[in-house]
């Protein structure tokens, strides 16, 4: 990580984020434990521990927190308990893991859409399990299930992110919001994907919110680095003819077809996933809208706020605010009141591209003598209202 590194607030010192050498999340970990006897303190996340099941005869397991785990039978859990461990089992006939071990990927996501459609796809089944098991006020267990899901969301993504800074020499992450409508290959949706593809191409991790139209075209852009120009334009080409997110099933098609085109490098790693593509940060509150499919790699949440939050916290590179309307303008003034605190640190710059659209909306005239106030000093010059993508990289990669 550079000196100055924007996303040394994030990552740097105690956060949310940091990575614990306290979890154990495969076999392999736990077996290392086991040859020195002792699990003490340690927390054990979601392995299948009923099949050729470890042998914890004699070991100190006091403190020790299984969540997601399943064991060989009720014996096993009673002499843990009785030991000092404490258990939270898995929660059975849910779609999702209750401890999810890994960010998403595009293509679990899409799994079941080339058999079923949108309506089969695994994103969409999660979906209509929240809508039916109350998505404002669930019962206990699925409350229990979905904050223990988003948890574990948690965990993986700061390993990740861990692992792109240490492995990375870009200086931060840029967010990219905008409207969740607007249409494939209109003005504004290939102006923020070729914003991200140069912003990739320079070393910025892309960071959205996940969804459809602008967010859709900034992960687009970030999927093309290392691509040419031309293969980003035929590739929005290619993805015009089906413009409304609504329109599901064409919809995700049109984005699989322009994935098997142009196909991703090889990269099983998380550092090379998030090169080529960046991260998306979605939510299943608005499981209606089609999964963006060009993220490398998906953090996708059950609670909004702590989704919109994260999103907000990790672009400490800048943030770039493309035309949208409530959701967006929402966004706006909670990335300016963490700027004026300094709540994660110094800010970017905020970048609205869009002359026309951000004059009809008051936002620059409110924001100037709001962070000029700042109790960290003036920091209104971090506004920039601008049509040129060139102008915008100067703000953001200064």
């Amino acid at each position: 990580m550079m000196p100055g590194d924007p996303l040394q607030p994030v990552f740097g010192g105690e956060t949310p984020f940091d990575a614990t050498a306290s979890e154990i999340e495969s076999r392999a970990e736990l077996d290392t434990h086991l040859a020195k006897r002792s699990l003490a303190g340690l927390i054990v996340l979601g392995l299948r521990l009923d099949e050729q099941s470890p042998d914890f005869t004699g070991v100190d397991v006091s403190e020790t927190l299984f969540v997601g785990c399943r064991l060989a039978g009720p014996d096993v859990e009673m002499d843990l308990i009785a030991r000092g461990a404490h258990l939270v089992p898995p929660f059975a006939a849910r779609p999702y893991p209750t401890h999810p071990a890994h960010l998403y990927t595009p293509e679990e996501l899409a799994q079941g859409f080339e058999r079923d459609g949108f309506a089969g796809m695994y994103d969409t089944r999660v979906y209509e399990h929240f809508l039916a098991h109350g998505r404002a006020a669930p019962d206990l267990r699925e409350a229990i299930g979905q904050r223990l899901h988003d948890a574990g969301i948690d965990n993986a993504l700061g390993k990740a992110l861990a692992a792109w800074v240490g492995g990375h020499d870009a200086r931060g992450a840029v967010g990219i919001m905008g409207g969740h409508a607007e249409p494939r290959g209109s003005a504004a949706y290939r102006m923020a994907a070729t914003l991200a593809w140069r912003l990739a191409e320079a070393g910025r991790l892309i960071v959205t919110g996940g969804g459809p139209g602008v967010m859709e075209a900034a992960n687009l852009g970030a999927y093309f680095a290392d691509r040419t120009a031309d293969e980003l334009a035929a590739a929005i080409d290619l993805l015009a003819p089906a413009p409304k997110f609504m329109d599901h099933d064409p919809y995700t098609a049109a984005a699989l077809a322009v994935r098997a085109a142009y196909p991703a490098p090889a990269a099983t790693d998380v550092v090379g996933r998030l090169t080529h593509g960046g991260l998306a940060l979605p939510t299943w509150l608005y499981g209606h809208e089609p999964a963006n499919l060009f993220a490398g790699q998906i953090g996708k949440y059950f609670s909004n706020a702590v989704r919109e939050d994260t999103i907000l916290r990790l672009a400490r590179g800048g943030i770039v605010f493309a035309p949208g309307w409530a959701g967006t303008v929402q966004e706006v003034f909670q990335a300016a009141t963490k700027t004026f605190y300094r709540t994660d640190g110094p800010s970017g710059a905020f970048v609205f591209l869009g002359v026309e659209h951000w004059s009809a909306l008051p936002v620059e005239a409110l924001l100037r003598p709001l962070l000029a106030r700042s109790p960290h000093g003036d920091q209104s010059d971090l506004i920039v209202v601008t049509d040129s993508v060139d102008e915008a990289m100067a703000a953001l990669t200064h």
